[in-house]
């Protein structure tokens, strides 16, 4: 089978900066915290910590997103989505995206995945499936704040990201559920 394409490759390119995180890596094995508990995967739905820098003195606002390009949707799957975070905001904490939204910067909007719930959902591929990828994207804009609220879609926020974006950073893990 073939492997579905990275999304951001049909967006207009845009420079990247540094992310890096102390809980995921590129390439590597999604941690156990970080695969979902709501959908069975016997993780906890911990959105890992992400810190980033080096991006466009520019920038006025983050989205910070998730996605799973290998799902068998037809479109991914959708397992995080946060907006009008403050250009002064860095960093996310491990446990940030949970359904509080108490980790989260003052004003960040947090949309609901394609599971249905506004807080980092954690891996759970089907089992056989072969290894999924999890894009952790964060999105350097040159608006302060989008016209998305909570009940916005993934889908929608981008588009409304579409022509604001100055840079965006990833990091790509893995997760196989060999069932």
């Amino acid at each position: 089978m073939a492997q579905p394409p990275n999304p951001y490759d049909f967006l207009p390119q845009v420079p990247s900066f540094t992310l890096r995180s102390n809980d995921v890596a590129e390439g590597e094995t999604l941690p156990t915290p970080h695969l979902s508990g709501i959908f069975g995967a016997g993780g906890e739905d911990r959105s890992p910590h992400l810190a980033w820098s080096d991006f466009p003195a520019e920038t006025r606002s983050f989205v910070v997103t998730c996605f799973d390009p290998d799902a068998p949707t037809g479109s991914g799957f959708w397992h995080w989505a946060v907006c009008n975070i403050p250009a002064t905001t860095t960093e996310l904490a491990s446990g940030a995206g949970d359904a509080s939204g108490s980790g989260l910067p003052a004003g960040a909007v947090t949309l609901k995945t394609d599971g249905g719930v506004k807080q980092y959902l954690g891996a759970a591929p089907p089992p056989g499936h072969g290894p999924h990828r999890y894009i952790f994207a964060v999105h350097a804009l040159s608006a302060e704040k989008l016209d998305v609220d909570e009940n916005g879609t993934p889908a929608f926020l981008g588009f409304n990201m579409f022509g604001t974006t100055l840079a965006r950073a990833t990091i790509t893990p893995i997760y196989e559920n060999k069932g």
